[in-house]
């Protein structure tokens, strides 16, 4: 079991491939493995035979425990897995040939690979899809991709990604003392500024989620309060932002990780965004880019949400939520003016954070929004 990134002790064996008596190539995927944030693709090392698997779909194993085994047809393989790299918890006794056990998970797989089309195998490994039982339609009811989307779009099963995010957002509730302050900034700059950006070829990529982000990534070094945890009774601030914003992708929401983002210019920020999104999307991002945010950003502005109410991501303190723009009536002068307006919604713990700092965090943040021109230097 490989170790995918420093904050992976063990993975879910999600679904075998290949079976035992299998002939292999170097190269082809023998299982799917799942993290708590993504599935991978375990390839054979070298060509052979199947001649074992140690561990069922649906087993929660240890990383350096050894999944399988190829070789030449009819090779022994009695003792082989005690040869496994080793790991403080994987003993190093003689140990026999059949599976080790392993804490219990509910199996996540509708049925043997072989029940499934080709592409309702595509379909279930793009959408992390696999539900506890399907009727196929095809031939010898086999499972057709027609069959796995009708069940995907009606919800009728949840995946176990889903369910994670499920019980960590309950979590969140449980753990915490949330509420959240709305507000809102003038919005012209940013519209103005991304106008210009847009015909630079340097520039051209930067959109108005980068620059709101990047306006908070200053704020919090000028407010470093919020970057920040709150685990086992300890506020622990951070120097450095290690900045989590929301993705949508089709396993459900994750949320990727720009380490040192304060560190990084407009463009850079904006390019390593855009590189961490795809790679959610696609469900190739290492868990380690999935971990160690010290504060987060959600925006739903593209799906015309004004404010809402982002959920706390433990043990960190704060969470901006960013919403649409807006055009809105505003006094200035005596006069009514109508205003581009952006809608900035702070969730806090009140364990650590009370109203008002939160309350003049966000003034920061709106005034950097205001001078996002002079701020960003472009």
């Amino acid at each position: 079991m490989p170790k995918l990134g420093n904050t992976v002790d063990e993975c879910i064996v999600a679904r075998w491939c290949k079976r035992t008596g299998d002939a292999v190539a170097a190269g082809d995927v023998v299982a799917e493995i799942e993290t708590d944030k993504a599935t991978f693709e375990v390839t054979a090392p070298v060509g052979g035979t199947l001649l074992a698997t140690y561990f069922e779909e649906g087993a929660l194993v240890p990383v350096f425990t050894k999944l399988f085994v190829i070789g030449e047809p009819g090779e022994v393989v009695e003792g082989r897995r005690e040869e496994s790299a080793a790991s403080p918890a994987i003993s190093q006794a003689p140990m026999k040939a059949e599976p080790v056990p392993v804490r219990p998970v509910k199996p996540v797989v509708a049925a043997r690979s072989g029940a499934f089309s080709p592409r309702a195998r595509r379909f279930a490994r793009e959408h992390n899809f696999r539900p506890d039982a399907v009727n196929g339609s095809g031939p010898g009811g086999r499972v057709l991709e027609q069959d796995l989307r009708q069940l995907f779009d009606s919800g009728s099963a949840v995946s176990k990604v889903r369910e994670r995010i499920a019980r960590r957002m309950r979590e969140s509730l449980a753990s915490t003392a949330q509420y959240t302050l709305h507000g809102s900034a003038d919005a012209s700059g940013l519209v103005a500024v991304r106008a210009r950006l847009k015909n630079d070829p340097r520039w051209s990529a930067v959109n108005v989620n980068d620059l709101v982000t990047f306006c908070a990534i200053e704020a919090l070094l000028e407010v470093p309060s919020l970057n920040a945890e709150f685990a086992d009774g300890r506020i622990r601030q951070h120097a450095e932002v290690h900045l989590g914003f929301a993705c949508d992708t089709p396993r459900g929401l994750l949320v990727p990780v720009v380490k040192s983002a304060d560190s990084l210019c407009l463009d850079e920020l904006s390019a390593r965004m855009k590189d961490l999104a795809a790679q959610a999307v696609a469900g190739t991002i290492l868990p380690d880019d999935l971990a160690g945010a010290t504060f987060t950003i959600s925006n739903l502005g593209a799906l015309g949400i004004e404010w809402f109410t982002p959920l706390l991501n433990p043990p960190q303190v704060a969470i901006l939520g960013v919403g649409a723009i807006q055009l809105k009536p505003a006094r200035r002068d005596g006069r009514i003016e109508f205003l581009d307006t952006i809608g900035l919604s702070l969730t806090c713990d009140h364990q650590v954070i009370d109203g008002a700092p939160g309350a003049r965090f966000l003034q920061v943040v709106t005034r950097h929004i205001e001078n996002v021109e002079s701020l960003c230097g472009v």
